[in-house]
């Protein structure tokens, strides 16, 4: 499917690798942020679990690439794949447009920072106004 759609399976590729958190996508930021927290944590429980949850990097990076491999670079099974049509200039202009973004939050998510924040802030000072421990931290 590769050289029958072309644009739409570098999206798909693009899209795979963004999902198993690719340095330079924003999945890496959110899992790097997610793993440092709390292995920052020092009961020898929470850093455990923390490794243990880091070996969920492999097995999407496993099963993404068999599905990209399978989907696109394999033998096309049915002749009627062949009748397919690549993405159309709209549908383009919006696939580029979502890997600006998701690039974009992977490049540069300090610049978005302060927004993130100031959103979240006001529900964070909810939850440490009633769960007590969270004020010591």
């Amino acid at each position: 499917l590769m050289k029958v759609i072309p644009f739409l399976a570098v999206s798909y590729v693009v899209a795979g690798l963004a999902n198993l958190g690719l340095p330079g996508f924003s999945g890496f930021v959110a899992e790097m942020t997610i793993f440092v927290g709390s292995f920052e944590n020092a009961g020898t429980f929470h850093r455990i679990c923390t490794l243990v949850a880091c070996t969920s990097i492999v097995v999407t990076a496993v099963y993404i690439l068999r599905v990209v491999g399978k989907i696109l670079f394999q033998t096309i099974p049915n002749q009627k794949f062949y009748e397919l049509h690549d993405a159309t200039w709209d549908e383009r202009f919006s696939i580029a447009g979502l890997i600006f973004c998701v690039a974009g939050l992977g490049l540069f998510p300090l610049f978005f920072e302060d927004m993130i924040i100031d959103a979240v802030r006001p529900i964070f000072d909810h939850i440490i106004a009633y769960v007590p421990q969270l004020g010591n931290l």
